[in-house]
């Protein structure tokens, strides 16, 4: 039976969770140094050295709550608005807003330092870093929300995709990564089987004009390249190795790929559970993983209102 499109909506946000969540035990170690895929779950197993050993099992990260928050923003504002976004960030950092606990555990470097510099007045349209170096994946990991609650134009979607970044990563790359991660999802919404080579066929005619768009396209995110990623915090390399990952079969087979390449394991599954969740709908991730998320009242009245803000335009 054909997935229906709130499934598909549902399933991208609850994929991205689910994904970061599992990913959240795993992270900073080493590919040979975690438990085999079919141990990957919520709960490793009672002899791995597991990161964040006072977080509950099931519960997301950074990644998931500041994806929850620009949600949040995009469904109050009924669009991007920077200053706004910026402040429920800020509610995040300081206060632990979007969490199942109230708790902030992992926080980015570069994202640190950008909520700083919002806190002592800087514009969330400049305050995100902006150098050679300034391309960690945080703003990949929270912008699959723009995809499930815009309904303009392509071109209107990856210009408030590469604006959504602004408030931490103000580099180009990693603006252009979420143009296309964005794109990508928008065409796994409509099932088209081919969707990332379609966003990327779509981006090549939209940026022919666009020589540095064009350059960051074909000579770092290299999309006609096919070989794995590493599963670093690199904006690239975290993009590359989705689109590896998601040549499996399942939601599940998916996410467990993105968690055994190691070392940014809940962003890397994060990322490839946001798509995953659109490709296989909310009833693709597996109702065990569904149940041991935590936080479903901070969650379910979020998915209300996106299917809520959907259902509003339909004819």
């Amino acid at each position: 039976m054909a997935l229906t499109r709130s499934s598909r909506i549902e399933g991208g946000l609850y994929g991205l969770l689910v994904g970061d969540a599992l990913g959240v035990p795993y992270e900073f170690h080493a590919p040979q140094a975690l438990p085999p895929r079919s141990a990957l779950e919520m709960v490793p197993p009672g002899d791995f050295r597991r990161a964040h050993r006072g977080v509950p099992p099931g519960t997301w990260s950074d990644d998931g709550a500041q994806a929850l928050a620009l949600l949040d923003s995009l469904l109050t504002r009924r669009g991007l608005d920077l200053d706004d976004f910026g402040a429920r960030l800020l509610s995040w950092f300081e206060q632990g807003s979007y969490t199942p606990d109230g708790r902030v555990f992992d926080v980015g470097v570069q994202t640190s330092i950008a909520l700083r510099a919002i806190a002592g007045g800087a514009s969330p349209e400049r305050s995100g870093p902006a150098g050679e170096r300034d391309n960690g994946n945080g703003s990949l990991m929270r912008v699959l929300p723009v995809a499930l609650f815009h309904r303009g134009t392509d071109g209107e979607l990856c210009d408030l995709a590469e604006r959504s970044c602004l408030p931490t990563h103000g580099h180009l790359r990693a603006r252009v990564c979420c143009a296309v991660y964005c794109l990508w999802a928008r065409h796994e919404l409509a099932g088209i089987s081919d969707a990332y080579t379609r966003a990327v066929r779509e981006l090549r005619g939209r940026w022919a004009d666009d020589p540095a768009r064009t350059e960051v396209l074909e000579w770092h995110v290299r999309p006609d390249d096919t070989g794995p990623g590493g599963g670093s915090g690199y904006v690239v390399d975290t993009l590359r190795s989705a689109r590896a990952c998601l040549a499996e079969s399942s939601y599940e087979g998916a996410v467990k790929a993105a968690i055994a390449l190691g070392h940014d394991t809940d962003t890397t599954a994060c990322v490839v559970g946001g798509i995953a969740g659109i490709r296989w709908g909310h009833e693709g991730i597996p109702a065990r993983m569904r149940a041991a998320l935590q936080g479903a009242e901070v969650v379910a009245p979020l998915v209300a209102r996106l299917l809520a803000w959907h259902e509003a335009a339909l004819p």
